[in-house]
């Protein structure tokens, strides 16, 4: 059956990731590669610090709960051919066809043409765009590795584990706070932070054994209140001790207040959106249509309006500044999305899409997308 409070999760995440990135933009903690602050401190960034720590693990936890309701129904084999044709080939393909033009604003902002001699060729400075706009795709691309390495793991356990984490109670999910933060401490790549293989696949994995499974929700969520006040209060404590330190970086997300306060805030929120999410209308159906193409695209019009705002209106107020990148994010990418959705083999390498989707029962299948 399909579970509508995980396509709800998924979109009211992406959607809290838009926010984060137009406020991201603007911030004065991490500074690399945005247009930066209006002023030293700025306590709208108490936004970033409440959601950073888990919206990116919350979403691969969905994935993983999403790919077991796929593979119920399909083979392994299918399995592969799917993610790869919508994780894989947008985040790789992708980048030559279009996402290059998010590595030219990237590197706009940051000024980095002024440093490119002008001796170096065109295709060099083509390819240095290519590599510089992966923005928000390295989660598909993690996600496409984790799918390979679940396959693998099928064969070996034949559904042995997953019977047997069929049995998993609310001590052991709250247990579960410690294999995350070990997991947070392991396989990270130098360098480039947000490959997190470490915590993002222990999470995928979760939610594919352990909270794909109704019984186990059904303990989870008789638990709702008491999780969602431990995570705000985690939520407080980690703003307390952490605001204005990088929150992104290694000497924040390896602690262990962090690790405990973005897994307590999975659970609460699965907790939640279990007893009360489940419900469809006219808007949340849209939205989870359009989901995936926002998460695509919304990095690309935050960058475009912070570059122009920020070389031609350099002076206007912070607050109206925030609103237009906004409403340029979700305008821009949903206008984006429909465009690009509509080219033949442009989609294709863009969004992973094989041929347009007309029909209502298409949008009633398990997604293949997160």
């Amino acid at each position: 059956m399909r579970k509508t409070y995980l396509d709800n999760i998924r979109w009211i995440t992406v959607v809290l990731v838009v926010i984060y990135h137009v406020i991201f933009m603007y911030n004065s903690v991490e500074t690399s590669l945005v247009i930066g602050p209006f002023k030293d401190v700025q306590y709208q960034d108490t936004y970033l610090y409440m959601v950073y720590p888990w919206f990116m693990l919350l979403l691969f936890v969905v994935s993983g709960m999403s790919s077991r309701l796929y593979l119920e129904k399909h083979t392994n084999k299918e399995f592969i051919k799917s993610r790869t044709v919508k994780l894989l080939v947008p985040s790789t393909i992708g980048l030559f066809v279009f996402q290059w033009i998010l590595g030219y604003y990237s590197m706009a902002i940051c000024n980095s043409f002024e440093t490119i001699p002008d001796a170096v060729p065109g295709f060099v400075l083509y390819f240095i765009m290519v590599l510089s706009g992966q923005g928000v795709l390295w989660f598909a691309q993690l996600l496409w590795a984790f799918s390979l390495v679940l396959v693998l793991i099928r064969k070996i356990e034949k559904d042995k584990l997953y019977r047997v984490c069929e049995k998993a109670n609310i001590v052991v999910l709250l247990l579960l706070t410690i294999a995350i933060y070990g997991a947070s401490l392991i396989l990270n790549m130098p360098m480039i932070i947000v490959f997190r293989c470490g915590i993002y696949g222990l999470g995928y994995l979760i939610g594919y054994f352990v909270l794909s499974h109704d019984s186990v929700m059904e303990r989870l969520t008789k638990w709702w209140i008491p999780l969602c006040v431990a995570a705000v209060i985690l939520g407080g404590l980690f703003v307390y001790f952490y605001f204005g330190q990088p929150y992104a970086q290694h000497v924040v997300l390896d602690t262990p207040l962090c690790n405990a306060f973005a897994w307590i805030a999975v659970l609460a929120i699965f907790a939640f959106m279990n007893k009360w999410g489940n419900f469809e209308n006219a808007f949340s159906k849209w939205m989870n249509k359009k989901s995936w193409g926002l998460y695509v695209f919304h990095y690309l019009a935050i960058s475009v309006c912070a570059f122009y705002l920020h070389t031609y209106a350099p002076g206007m107020p912070a607050i109206l500044v925030y609103l237009l990148t906004a409403i340029g994010a979700f305008a821009g990418a949903f206008l984006l999305y429909e465009v690009i959705s509509r080219i033949p083999v442009v989609r294709w390498c863009v969004l992973g899409i094989s041929k347009k989707k007309i029909t209502k029962n298409k949008s009633d299948e398990v997604k293949a997308n997160v």
